[in-house]
């Protein structure tokens, strides 16, 4: 075996938002930190193929959105018409800002980023393999895998990058296509689906479960068709695609729903069906990294996994994909490494958010999740119609529902969908995670005219006291 060329406290695979927020408070500590990254610039998928690029794309789809309604604010405008290469020239400006963003914090906490794939080389060692150069060896410490996670496709459909499309396609067409249809309805499906509709295309969403958002909360899912119908977007719930046919001139999908066939077609199909972990070539073959039924890493409270001194975090785990639960899994783990002793993540608290129009956004149990965990659970549901804030919008879309526990009327979830839901759901964080009742949320006072004052009237209706509904 050759000797290590360097040595370090931690060694961090995988550059995203768990691995660099990992460095960056490994360096923080006085850790001799690298991030081994296989791509050229740091910053993972989060930042150059999901959260980022997409909601600039999201963004600039609200302006459009904004722009064509001016008129009824009193605002005249003309000749609004979308300008994709723009579109794509702000995006790449996003996440280039970002970019760097990252790389001046490795600088700045004195971090190494080492261009190549990496590997666990054995007890205390890691391989780096550059696209075009000399394999390298390093000695570390600690190791933290953080490879994160790819996309999954439909077995037997190809990419082909016209016709059928990933997620990652969807960020950078040249044109809009005249219609689409989005296969899966979870966060990526939904939002990909409000993008191209504000953009003009004819969009359709095909779904297998019952609801869209289906990891959410039943009603969020139920009060997002509502709105996505109103929008002219077509939306199958339900439904089994057994087969897709893709020509060159377009695709057609033959289903089942309701136990009926069910014929689609369209020009384009995104296939957004969910990711898988990305953990191959990673040298775990002999080690005590382990796996469970799913594929996912296995690891204990503190992000170990059964590897002395190798820790696992972010999508190559069975906790949930964000990027936030990536960073403060990268958090524990760095902490756990330098003997702090972190606070285990509580995962039921959690926040999600859904950027589509409307917004989504939750923390804590569902209703039926609360219910299978045998809380005597009360809701209190207030519509953003009676929020004046909303009605100065004029976005009166969805709700904020709360799920509390009767006996002694904790908060055990919040659920939003509606303007701004994503920014909202911060006050529910704060909540869930201080323990708090619908009762104090209620005695907070939030300001007039707010959009945050739908959380307090929520948490008055828990109590069936809410003012103005």
């Amino acid at each position: 075996m050759t000797k290590a060329e360097k040595s370090y406290d931690v060694t961090i695979i995988g550059s995203g938002p768990g691995g660099y927020v990992a460095a960056v408070r490994a360096g923080q500590l006085g850790l001799r930190t690298a991030v081994v990254e296989k791509y050229e610039k740091p910053g993972g998928t989060c930042l150059h193929w999901g959260c980022i690029p997409t909601k600039a794309l999201l963004h600039a789809a609200e302006l459009l959105d904004s722009a064509r309604a001016a008129p009824s604010f009193g605002v005249k405008v003309s000749g609004v018409e979308l300008d994709v290469r723009g579109v794509q020239k702000y995006k790449s400006k996003v996440v280039q800002s970002n970019t760097k963003g990252v790389e001046y914090l490795f600088k700045k906490n004195g971090v190494d980023l080492l261009t190549g794939l990496g590997r666990i080389a054995g007890s205390g060692r890691v391989e780096v393999v550059p696209e075009n150069g000399q394999p390298f060896t390093l000695e570390s410490r600690h190791t933290i895998l953080a490879t994160g996670s790819v996309i999954r496709g439909l077995p037997g459909v190809e990419f082909d990058g016209k016709r059928v499309i990933s997620s990652d396609d969807a960020l950078s067409l040249s044109a809009i296509p005249k219609s689409m249809i989005v296969l899966g309805a979870g966060a990526v499906g939904v939002e990909f689906a409000s993008i191209y509709r504000s953009f003009g295309c004819e969009v359709t969403v095909v779904e297998l479960l019952p609801h869209l958002v289906p990891l959410e909360d039943e009603s969020l899912g139920v009060e997002l068709a509502k709105a996505f119908k109103k929008r002219g977007i077509a939306v199958h719930t339900g439904t089994r695609v057994t087969e897709v046919d893709a020509a060159a001139s377009g695709v057609r999908l033959q289903a089942e729903k309701g136990g009926k066939p069910l014929e689609l077609e369209a020009q384009t199909l995104l296939v957004a069906v969910g990711r898988r972990p990305v953990l191959e070539d990673l040298g775990l073959d002999g080690t005590g990294v382990r796996l469970d039924e799913r594929g996912f890493v296995q690891v204990d409270e503190m992000m170990r996994t059964g590897e002395p001194n190798v820790y696992a975090i972010g999508d190559i785990l069975a906790t949930q994909a964000l990027a936030h639960v990536a960073s403060h899994e990268g958090i524990v783990a760095v902490e756990h490494a330098a003997g702090l002793g972190p606070q285990p993540i509580h995962y039921d608290r959690v926040p999600s958010c859904t950027y589509c129009q409307p917004e989504v956004a939750s923390i804590g149990l569902s209703e039926a999740v609360a219910r299978e965990r045998g809380h005597d659970v009360v809701i209190g549901r207030f519509p953003f119609s009676a929020v004046a804030k909303a009605k100065i919008l004029d976005d009166t879309r969805g709700f904020v529902k709360i799920v509390s526990e009767k006996r002694y009327d904790e908060v055990l979830g919040v659920h939003i969908i509606g303007p701004h839901a994503t920014e909202l759901i911060a006050e529910a964080t704060a909540a869930l995670n201080l323990e708090a009742t619908s009762e104090s949320i209620f005695h907070a006072i939030h300001a007039h005219p707010t959009l945050s004052e739908a959380m307090g009237e929520a948490a008055l209706a828990v109590h069936d006291r809410a003012i103005h509904f």
